[in-house]
Formats: C-alpha cells, sequence, structure tokens
C-alpha cells in the first residue's frame, strides 16, 4: 500500500474557470440575502441603505443622496454585487488550484475562510479611499457576512470544479 500526502505547493494546474464563475455568483447570492435579511432586522427604518451604498460604486455618490426603494439603484446594486461576486469567485479559484487547496473538506473551508477575511479587509479597509462611505459598514455583522461568502465560494467551487 502506498501512502499519498497532499501537496500544497505550487503546481501548474488550471483553475476550471467556470465552476469558479458560477461559484462567485452563488456565494454572491448567499451574500446578498444574508445582507437583506439583516438589513430588514437591524435597520427598519431604511433597509435600503446597502443597496444605495453597493450601488454607489457604479453610480457615484448620488445613489446615497437618496433612499427607499428605486428600481435604478436596485438594478446597479445587484449588477455590481453579482460582477464582484464573479470577480472575488475567480480569484478564489486562482489561489485554490495551483496550491491544491482542494485536496479535503478541512482546507477547503480554511481557505474560503481566509478568502472571506482578506475580502472584508480589502473592502472595507482598502476601498475606503475610493468609496468612503464603506468605514461606516465596518462591523462584526459585515465580517460575518463575508467569512460566509469566502467559505460559500470555496465549498461552491470545490463541489462545482472538474478536476480535482
Amino acid at each position: 500500500m502506498e501512502l499519498h500526502m497532499h501537496s500544497h505547493r505550487l503546481a501548474a494546474r488550471t483553475p476550471d474557470w467556470t465552476a469558479a464563475a458560477v461559484s462567485g455568483f452563488a456565494a454572491g447570492a448567499v451574500l446578498m440575502v444574508l445582507e437583506l435579511i439583516w438589513a430588514a432586522a437591524v435597520h427598519a427604518d431604511n433597509p435600503w441603505a446597502v443597496t444605495h451604498q453597493v450601488a454607489a460604486i457604479a453610480m457615484g455618490q448620488n445613489a446615497l443622496r437618496s433612499s427607499g426603494f428605486g428600481i435604478a439603484v436596485v438594478a446597479v446594486a445587484l449588477a455590481t454585487h453579482y460582477v464582484l461576486g464573479i470577480v472575488f469567485g475567480l480569484v478564489l479559484a486562482a489561489i485554490i488550484a495551483p496550491f491544491h487547496l482542494d485536496s479535503s473538506v478541512p482546507m477547503i473551508w480554511a481557505t474560503g475562510i481566509l478568502f472571506g477575511v482578506l475580502i472584508y479587509l480589502f473592502d472595507f479597509y482598502g476601498m475606503v479611499g475610493a468609496f468612503p462611505w464603506f468605514a461606516g459598514m465596518r462591523g462584526w455583522s459585515t465580517f460575518a457576512a463575508h467569512l460566509v461568502f469566502g467559505m460559500a465560494a470555496a465549498v461552491f467551487y470545490w463541489q462545482l470544479e472538474r478536476t480535482r
């Protein structure tokens, strides 16, 4: 009997880009549902505030001046949110595949958690220079939601990828 150990060294292995895009999209959907539930529970006075903040990435600060439901704001926020989810899914796959981080369930969970932490730091500390309204969104609930995004994207990719 031969013992095979999983190596996490860099190897030439191309990610499954389709699985990565679908994983990012699906994890973005999970994150969006969590954000809507949280906003409705905590921000009953204006549950659309986060939607306006996400839409402002593409629409500019004018999206922050309005409040409430607006079809244009919601459509832009959805598009922005899902495009970012897909991009982050592609980045995650580009990390997972060459390092064989999909070799076990604990490894894929740990990779997803770490990726969620990195996205949170990037979004709410790195991007605040360009989008200062994100500073007000920092907190444990947003952090937890990004952990869920990272784990969901990693697990979805692990389940959907064609070659392991």
